[in-house]
């Protein structure tokens, strides 16, 4: 059974930072893209991040370029999001994503696993 349990999320005040983590388990992931999502109340879920396990190619959305970074560890099996100078508008629930394929979607629709998402709320 396959399995992404997200952890790191929590509240913090703009300008901060926080890691979050997705631990990756029940299947091999070596030929499979990894993505995170996030979903503001009302809004639809958006793809801010993604990495293909294999090579490591990475994809962001504009308006995190430069603050967040993806990046994967093979050994452990986690992909983590180091988010940097965040701000207001980033506060959702972000939810960890992998595709079978490695292909990355910018389409949540198109994505085969998911976590239960962590929440990250940014005070102003």
């Amino acid at each position: 059974q396959v399995q992404l349990v997200e952890s790191g999320g929590g509240l913090v005040q703009a300008g901060g930072s926080l890691r979050l983590s997705c631990a990756a388990s029940g299947r091999t992931f070596t030929n499979s893209a990894m993505s995170w999502f996030r979903q503001a109340p009302g809004k639809e879920r958006m793809l801010v991040a993604a990495i293909t396990w294999s090579d490591g190619s990475t994809n962001y959305d504009d308006s995190v370029k430069g603050r967040f970074t993806i990046s994967r560890d093979n050994a452990k099996n986690t992909v983590y999001l180091q988010m940097n100078s965040l701000k207001p508008e980033d506060t959702a629930v972000y939810y960890c994503a992998a595709n079978k394929l490695a292909i990355i979607y910018n389409s949540a629709a198109l994505y085969d696993y998911w976590g239960q998402g962590t929440q990250v709320t940014v005070s102003s």
